[in-house]
Formats: C-alpha cells, structure tokens, sequence
C-alpha cells in the first residue's frame, strides 16, 4: 500500500497497537527544558526510576533565562528554582545539559536542529507546542504535556493516537519581501486556527521546496497554531547538507546507512491524505496580524475585514478588536508601534538577522521605537558579530541582547507593558502573550526591521 511521509516515519516507530486505542511510539530524541521538566523528573524520584536512555534526552535552558547579563544570578526566584533543578536532574540522571552561559546554550527549537540532534525519520518530543519545528527535516515532531515528558524519560516511549493527515501544496513564486513567515501566516489566516486540528500536515509544492532550512522550520513551527499536531517536510538534498557533520549527526559507514533509509522518506506518488488543500503562492504578500490569535492575519496592505462571518462569531471578533484597539476597516499600514521583538523559536535564527539587517543598513531606528533583537543561540550570536550583521545593526541605533526565549512568553523581564504595540516575529499574539495588557502584531523579520525604521506598520516592500 502507498503510505505517506508521516505514515512511514509513524509506522516504523510503533512499539505496540492498543486495540481501539493509542500507539505507543518509540521517541528517538527528547528534548527538555527548564519549565516542564521539573515535576517529571519529581515523579521519576517518588517512583525511585531513572531516565531509560540519558543519550537520548538533551536539556537546555531557555523560556525564562535573562536576556541580559546572563553571567549574573538569575534575579527571579521561581526562575532560578526552575534551572537549578534542571542542572541537578540532569546530573543526576547523566542527561546533556546547556545551560546559562554554555557554548550550545539556546532555544531548544534552535540547538536541535543546530547540533544534528534533528534528524530524518526521527521521532522527537519536547514539553513544548513548538516542537513541531523539527518536522522540517521530515521527522514527527510534537509537543507533550508534563506527565507525558516523565512517560518518555522513564520508557523512552509514548502512547499517542495516530492523526488524520493533511496535505498543503503551494506551487509559484513567491514576490520579493514575502518570507516563510508570511507564508505560514497567510496558510494559517486561510485554515484558522482550529483548521488542521487532528492533522499532521505535510507541506509540499515548489515554494516549500525552494525554501532554506532556515524557512522550512519557520513554517513548521507554526503548525501547531492552526491546530495541527505538528508539520512535516519531506527531506532533500538540502536537508542533508544541512545535517552532514554536526555533532550529533550519522558518521562514515553511519551516514551511508542514514542516507540510504532517509531517502526513502516521501510521500509515494498515490498515497492518500484525509484532506488536501492547494494554494498560489504568487499571491501571498507580507502578512500581519491584528487581533489576538494567529488565525487573524491579512497581507499588510488589506484593511482589517468586517466581523461577519469571522471564526468565532461577530461578538469574540469585536472584543478582540476592542482588545487592540483597533476598528473594522481600518488599514494597518500606519498604525503606530512601540516595540520590536526580532527572536524566539519562530525567528531567531542567522537567517532571520541576516533579512532584518537587509531593510535596516544605512538607516536609523526609530527614536520612539524600543527593539529587542534576540538571537535564538549562541551559534546564531557568533555568526551575527562574524558576518558583520552587528557593526550594521549597532550604527542603526540596535543592540543585541543574550539567547532566550525572551518576550515571545514574557516568562522573563522581556515583557512588554499594557496598552504598548509590539511587532514580533514570534508565533503568539493571544491577550497578555508577551505582557499583562501587550498588544502583539505577528509578522516577518521583514515587516519588523520595516517597522522599527518608520516606527509604524510599513510596507517591507517600500524599501526595496
């Protein structure tokens, strides 16, 4: 039978089949951190177990790590609860652990991929929704809840129910100053929020096709924000360039073997999807969001649409716009800012720095604007200040802040205040996201550096 790229990383994973109930799967690569892990690693003592395969388990440090002097005690005292707990479990249960102030230190969704712990076919889970990043090297990837992470450091495996699966083809050519961002907010705009829910999407189509690593994972990561249980790429010949030599990645006879079995991983030519949606990516144009779900997202040069007809109910759209402050109708375009968030798991990688810098080169921040540039590791740091991206963003008035999280979550001093406007490239805009009261506006790396010149919603495009 022809099976899909998800039915046949699935399939080959499947310890056991529950009659008329989950599968328990065998996960390849569990990734913690220091918020969800805690009351795991609490169980596995009152049980007195131990972590079943350490090797496989990696822990970083990342959701509410400062930003700034990182060298200096953490301040916060839940916070610095939460990661000393993680060092001490990792040393005890002998799990690789980065922490502040480590080489490899960074966004979990980051250093995966970084280090070769991503890899094809792979199965990988983390105590976070964005797991469904890994998914651009054509692995099942997805997001677990605290008693599942303490399931698979005790078993190395976890029973979930197979999803429907879910194609997304997008075929053309993208416009100049349109970005993966932009396209997985316009596909998300598309689906809302709750469209994939109960699917594991794969995306396909010459644009996904043509994207950078880089961008595969931005599109990924946003999976889960149309309801998805995470999103797949079938790898290529860039996925595999991407991955020789790290660290962690096959080695010699290992990576002829790995090659063999990874290049197998597609979807065959009649495997059937439960659902399959086709879109023209000559279409798609830079995306912003104006309410408070991702789902509310129009190309920056459309007014904000009418509630009718909107996910929701007119009554859930009106307070949402009531939230924002904003009026049906209206244009974006113009609309004033105060903060610029350029990082997280979404868009914190070289690549990312790399298009911001593009549209900010010889120009000036705003006086009113304050920005956040946050690397998602220290890899991406260094290749900032190697590239040159630095000396660019500092004479533009930018500075440049320590790997973390940072204001995606506001688990940290990264908050933006009530009532403020923040463009950011992150993956959530719900009420209170990045602060109690903040109002956030997705959009590209693009749509931010625009942002932060003019210090109004700015057309990308005006600048080239």
């Amino acid at each position: 039978m022809n099976q899909t790229l998800f039915d046949k990383v699935w399939d080959s994973h499947v310890v056991h089949k529950i009659n008329n109930g989950p599968d328990v799967l065998f996960i390849d690569r569990h990734m913690v951190h220091e918020v969800t892990s805690p009351v795991a690693f609490l169980g596995l003592k009152k049980r007195n177990i131990n972590v079943l395969f350490p090797e496989k388990t990696f822990a970083t440090a990342d959701h509410n790590t400062p930003t700034k002097n990182q060298h200096l005690p953490v301040k916060d005292p839940l916070s610095a609860k939460q990661l000393k707990a993680l060092e001490e479990n990792s040393k005890i249960h002998g799990i690789s652990f980065w922490g502040l102030g480590h080489e490899k230190n960074g966004i979990v969704h980051v250093v995966g991929p970084e280090y070769g712990i991503t890899l094809p076919g792979a199965t990988i889970v983390c105590g976070d929704s964005h797991t469904s990043t890994h998914g651009a090297f054509g692995a099942i990837a997805f997001g677990i809840g605290t008693s599942e992470v303490e399931m698979v450091l005790s078993t190395q495996c976890i029973m979930q129910p197979k999803a429907k699966k879910m194609r997304i083809t997008i075929n053309g050519k993208l416009s100049k100053g349109v970005t993966p961002k932009d396209v997985a907010l316009f596909i998300i705009s598309e689906l809302t929020t709750s469209g994939a829910t109960g699917y594991f999407v794969e995306y396909a189509g010459n644009v996904f096709e043509e994207m950078s690593m880089e961008g595969r994972m931005t599109v990924c990561n946003l999976s889960i924000e149309m309801g998805a249980r995470g999103g797949m790429i079938a790898p290529d010949h860039k996925t595999f360039e991407y991955i020789k030599n790290r660290e962690f990645s096959p080695k010699g006879k290992d990576w002829t073997k790995a090659m063999n079995y990874w290049s197998t991983l597609k979807s065959d030519k009649d495997a059937l999807f439960d659902k399959e949606l086709l879109f023209d990516g000559d279409k798609i144009q830079p995306m912003i969001t104006y309410g408070t779900n991702p789902g509310m997202g129009i190309s920056i040069s459309n007014g904000i649409p009418n509630a009718e007809n909107q996910e929701g109910g007119v009554k859930t759209f009106r307070k949402s716009l009531q939230y924002m402050n904003y009026n049906e109708g209206e244009s974006m375009l113009g609309k004033k800012i105060d903060f610029v968030f350029l990082g997280s798991c979404t868009n914190g990688r070289i690549e990312d720095f790399r298009a911001f810098t593009e549209i900010v080169k010889g120009k000036k921040k705003s006086p009113n604007v304050t920005a956040w540039l946050v690397p998602g590791s220290h890899r991406v740091e260094e290749a900032i200040k190697n590239e040159g991206l630095l000396t660019i963003l500092e004479d533009a008035g930018f500075e440049l802040r320590e790997p973390g999280c940072s204001a995606c979550l506001a688990m940290n001093d990264d908050k933006i205040p009530a009532g403020k406007y923040a463009v950011s490239t992150s993956n959530r805009n719900f009420e209170g996201r990045q602060g109690p009261g903040s109002r956030t506006l997705l959009a590209s790396p693009l749509v931010a550096a625009a942002a932060a010149i003019t210090g109004t919603i700015t057309d990308p495009r005006t600048f080239y």
